[in-house]
């Protein structure tokens, strides 16, 4: 990027810099600590120059917004053109209560639905079943069928909005609820626009909600890929998550890397399925954390996206340049929130809101400042929102494209994100790939051993977290908060019942062993889910049947 000429001028004046300016300077005020690191751990030097992006190529790193390796954006645009998707994750209780908030964001201005279900529904149990007992409506709404599903898009038209469903292990059950939905609003498949997340392989690594065995949950992955080719081309069949994995503890750099593996592993198996790869990688979508250290988060989204072009042209032979760009949705961070001084969360928020929006990102969700106690009150959700809406219409920083470009320090940042990633793929692909190194614990032990160093900064004040370990304050209990009524469980399983007497019991009986059949055999189960969707076969149901033919996941206790 530099002749050797000018990189050699800049090193001979740094050097006179550091002994005169910087060294009179530091023997009067030492600086704050003897190293400054990165959120994740990483030591900052005090200054970064040309001499730390000297091998730095323009056009095969950086380049140009909307072309490979997609450094600075996918859309030639960006935000000049449109303005990311303001989609903020909601629902609780009964799909009746998730119906009004869905209609309430639309009305503040939110421009795409984002569904929250509850763990019942997340690990495929209707709300009558014993393990649901105590915990429908809680973190989500409660879905048992095609009914509730009807209740909660009620008055919302499909062909207008955008839906994120935060769904994995019975992504196909949900994704078919939506579809038959929409037909019953008149809106046709090939129509619909938005996103499951349905990735599987980071519930193994961080978060639990999984049903059935790795290879029969990557079948139904690879189901809905080639479904929805076919069937609803609009629609991203997966949302490769790194969220749930920073949450658990990681690292950025584990972030990227280990979010990229499954990546790799969903496209191989689509391929081994027999899928060309420009067929559905263009509808791959992925889905990061946004955390405090805003130009860490910055280079890492941009690191993230420029690997995953590399991946996808170098090792998957992409033709489509649609199949290279990574289109990605964030969340601000759930484990930044403190339970301590609430109103601080605000303040965290915004910041993540800013690396997301400088790194990049095609849709956001900002969390509100009391779901460290609890779900969301109407006022902190409207205020997170809000954040969203000022960052883009008063912040200025939409205003160009990629506004860090170039900044020695991020580009160097950037670079190292990239590389370090990039050696942790390698080492998964060592073990044989995703599933594999999840399956040796080799994943889970990174992250645990990451997020106890976290933990250890924290306790001993080495890392200062505003609120808990410095600038404490007496705090009266919160007020306020947001409680689903336990009477919501018993309108629930009464739905459920009313249900059951009402509908075609024989019907259901004959698509789920049409659904019983499919699984047993290699045909594509989509199809029969939609047919047993439509006969108003519970979630439970669907997922019992499943359960039989393809069995259940016990994970491995990794010590």
């Amino acid at each position: 990027m530099f002749e050797d000429e000018k990189l050699e001028k800049i090193r001979n004046s740094k050097k006179e810099w550091q002994e005169t300016t910087l060294s009179k300077t530091i023997s009067r005020f030492p600086e704050r600590k003897e190293k400054f690191r990165t959120g994740s751990g990483d030591e900052v030097k005090r200054l970064y120059t040309p001499e730390d992006v000297k091998d730095f190529d323009y056009n095969e790193e950086l380049g140009f917004p909307g072309q490979y390796p997609y450094t600075r954006g996918v859309q030639p645009t960006m935000y000049r053109g449109r303005l990311w998707t303001m989609r903020q994750y909601a629902g609780y209780a009964t799909a009746e209560e998730s119906n009004k908030r869905y209609k309430y964001l639309l009305e503040q201005g939110q421009t795409g639905l984002s569904v929250a279900f509850d763990l019942p529904t997340q690990i495929g149990y209707d709300s009558n079943h014993p393990l649901a007992e105590g915990e429908v409506g809680k973190v989500g709404v409660a879905i048992d069928s095609l009914k509730d599903m009807e209740i909660l898009f009620d008055g919302i038209p499909l062909d207008k909005v955008s839906t994120s469903m935060t769904i994995n292990a019975p992504a196909a059950v949900l994704l078919a609820m939506y579809i038959a939905v929409a037909e019953k609003q008149g809106v046709s498949q090939d129509k619909l626009r938005g996103t499951i997340q349905n990735d599987i392989l980071k519930e193994y690594i961080a978060r639990g909600t999984y049903i059935f065995p790795p290879q029969p949950s990557m079948r139904l992955i690879t189901d809905i890929f080639e479904y929805c080719s076919k069937n609803v081309p609009k629609w991203n069949t997966i949302s490769i998550s790194g969220y749930h994995i920073r949450e658990a503890g990681s690292s950025a750099v584990q972030e990227v890397a280990f979010t990229l593996a499954n990546g790799i592993a969903y496209v191989q198996a689509a391929i081994d399925a027999g899928l060309d790869v420009d067929s559905f990688a263009p509808r791959l979508s992925f889905f990061f954390n946004a955390h405090n250290d805003l130009l860490e988060e910055v280079a890492k989204f941009r690191a993230a996206r420029r690997l995953w072009a590399k991946i996808m042209k170098e090792r998957f032979k992409a033709k489509n340049p649609k199949s290279m760009r990574m289109k990605f949705h964030t969340q601000t961070a759930g484990s930044t929130l403190t339970a301590q001084q609430p109103d601080n969360n605000i303040i965290r928020v915004t910041i993540q809101t800013l690396a997301a929006v400088l790194g990049g990102t095609q849709s956001l969700h900002t969390n509100s400042r009391d779901e460290a106690l609890a779900l969301p009150t109407e006022e902190s959700v409207r205020i997170a929102l809000r954040t969203q809406q000022i960052v883009a219409h008063e912040s200025g920083v939409t205003e160009t494209i990629d506004p860090l470009a170039g900044s020695y320090y991020v580009e160097s940042l950037t670079n190292k994100i990239e590389e370090e990633a990039a050696k942790y793929i390698e080492k998964i692909d060592e073990l044989g790939g995703s599933p594999k190194a999840i399956e040796k614990g080799y994943v889970q032990k990174e992250i645990q051993e990451s997020a106890y160093d976290y933990q250890k900064e924290v306790e001993s004040g080495k890392r200062i977290v505003v609120g808990v370990n410095k600038y404490q304050i007496d705090e009266e209990p919160p007020k306020d908060i947001l409680k689903v009524d336990p009477e919501v469980e018993r309108l629930q399983r009464e739905k459920l019942e009313n249900l059951k007497e009402e509908r075609d019991n024989e019907k259901v009986k004959a698509s789920l062993e049409a659904l019983r059949t499919a699984a047993q055999g290699s045909e594509n189960t989509m199809p029969y889910i939609l047919d047993a969707v439509k006969a108003y076969a519970t979630l439970g149901e669907i997922c019992g049947v499943l359960r039989e033919e393809f069995g259940e996941y016990q994970q491995s206790i990794i010590l």
